[in-house]
């Protein structure tokens, strides 16, 4: 793992492949080797970035987590590697975070792939107990990023109509927890988006790594 240090935090990724840049953000207690099972195929077209973000993994636990704590430490991630017009690709969490730095960073996204994610809403979701086990993320980002995500966020929606990267989103299905209505609303809202849908679940890329793996690459140039 490489690390970089931004602002508070130091964060670790892995470089593989070569190619365009593309950049892998994981979910809620993953890490960047989340992605293993479609890094290869991945990793054949493009040099791929996979980074833990902050309280994941091999990077820094600070204890303060919030999706824009974790956009700030990734766009100043991306600007010292001196990476722009990236594809940039996130899972759940990641895929929140991605939304974000497309709208407000535009120079940084070329392309936008998110998987299996919505802009937070309003949902009843109990926050878990710890598992009595070693953890490779701190528990605190748990309920602080699982709060946020469960609590509506009108400017989060509304963004969603500055994107300007091209942007393909690929939903878990009928399988998935994700309302289909609300996943439909945010292929509306952004002006140059297309769905696929994997009837795979939540966790698309590693239930059904061949197809999103070809889902992604058929769309890319």
């Amino acid at each position: 793992m490489r690390r970089v240090t931004v602002g508070e935090v130091t964060l670790a990724y892995d470089v593989r492949g070569d190619g365009p840049p593309l950049v892998l953000l994981h979910g809620l207690g993953e890490s960047a080797a989340s992605w293993d099972p479609v890094r290869d195929a991945l990793a054949a077209r493009f040099t791929t970035y996979a980074v833990d973000v902050r309280g994941h993994g091999a990077s820094d636990w600070p204890g303060a987590y919030s999706h824009d704590l974790i956009e700030a430490d990734l766009c100043g991630w991306l600007d010292a590697l001196g990476l722009r017009d990236v594809v940039l690709v996130g899972h759940s969490m990641g895929g929140s975070i991605a939304f974000r730095i497309a709208a407000h960073r535009p120079d940084l996204v070329g392309r936008l792939v998110v998987e299996d994610v919505i802009p937070p809403f309003p949902r009843t979701r109990p926050v878990p107990q710890r598992p009595d086990r070693a953890l490779d993320f701190d528990w605190a980002a748990v309920p602080a990023l699982m709060t946020e995500a469960s609590t509506y966020d009108e400017g989060a929606w509304r963004e969603l109509a500055r994107i300007a990267a091209p942007t393909l989103v690929v939903s878990g299905g009928a399988r998935s927890h994700l309302p289909a209505d609300r996943v439909a609303d945010v292929v509306r809202r952004i002006p140059d988006c297309r769905l696929v849908a994997i009837d795979a679940g939540h966790h698309v890329h590693r239930r059904a790594p061949e197809q999103f793996a070809e889902a992604v690459l058929s769309w890319l140039p």
